[in-house]
């Protein structure tokens, strides 16, 4: 919190849960949210370089525990892609879902961060408002799930053609009656349109849970000396499970990407 703020409950939750922002264009059009941002590209630059490290490093001998590691992540990921999409899953699709997976993991274990001391890093530092989980952000969620969207309708024009793609949305899947074409049109402009909000929401509601909850303990601790070694172990308990959850959520968010693209390179 700012010094000489009076901390209440309202208070506390809204410092945490405020983005840094910044307008850009006349009247504010747009609103950035540069923690957002900014966290989501430096975990991006750190976990991918990592790998790239590691694979840089590889040797076809007895691998270290780096590359060990590496290894067993991408031949479990290989092994959920393959038995869900049937085509050369390595032109594309199994890179894609390594990608996903390791970005929203990583993005999604900076909850596991102590909310409070993190706060006092970031006022250090200058920055009064900052949060460190780009994903308890629903524009970040919302433009990964939009990105796969969007890469879902490429892959199905490139795969059956603009016409084919057509074709399918109004002949599908009650058939080819000329009769039933508002209808087909209607069902699947309904799924599409289903698809980025429920894999954004999905996402963004579970980590945002997580991040209100462990805001719950902190305040509990703050109540004195009872509540803190009781927040503390709470805290501790529910960042143990939060594991699961953070693990969890990406692997189900690149499992979503792998079935909408496996379905766009379908035909009916």
């Amino acid at each position: 919190m700012a010094s000489g703020a009076e901390l209440t409950p309202t208070s506390y939750m809204t410092h945490h849960l405020t983005n840094m922002t910044s307008s850009v264009g006349e009247g504010a059009f747009w609103t950035l949210h540069v923690d957002t941002l900014v966290m989501s590209l430096l975990l991006g630059i750190l976990s991918f370089g990592f790998l790239w490290s590691v694979v840089r490093g590889a040797t076809s001998g007895v691998p270290g525990k780096r590359q060990a590691f590496v290894e067993l992540a991408v031949e479990f990921i290989d092994d959920q892609v393959k038995s869900t999409f049937h085509g050369d899953r390595h032109a594309f699709v199994a890179p894609a879902a390594l990608t996903v997976f390791v970005w929203v993991l990583m993005m999604n274990a900076m909850d596991l961060l102590p909310i409070d001391i993190m706060a006092l890093i970031y006022e250090l530092l200058g920055l009064h408002n900052w949060r460190s989980v780009p994903t308890t952000d629903i524009n970040a969620t919302f433009a990964l799930a939009l990105s796969v969207w969007l890469l879902m309708i490429f892959f199905n024009i490139k795969v059956k053609g603009f016409g084919g793609w057509i074709h399918e949305l109004v002949c599908t899947p009650f058939g080819k009656n000329p009769l039933l074409w508002p209808v087909n049109l209607l069902f699947n402009l309904v799924e599409y349109v289903s698809k980025p909000l429920s894999h954004s929401l999905r996402l963004y509601g579970n980590i945002y849970a997580g991040e209100i909850i462990f805001l719950l303990i902190g305040m509990w601790a703050a109540t004195g000396l009872a509540g803190t070694v009781f927040g503390t172990i709470l805290g501790a308990g529910w960042a143990i499970f939060h594991i699961l959850i953070i693990t969890l959520q990406a692997f189900i968010f690149m499992m979503l990407t792998v079935v909408y693209l496996s379905m766009a390179h379908e035909s009916h």
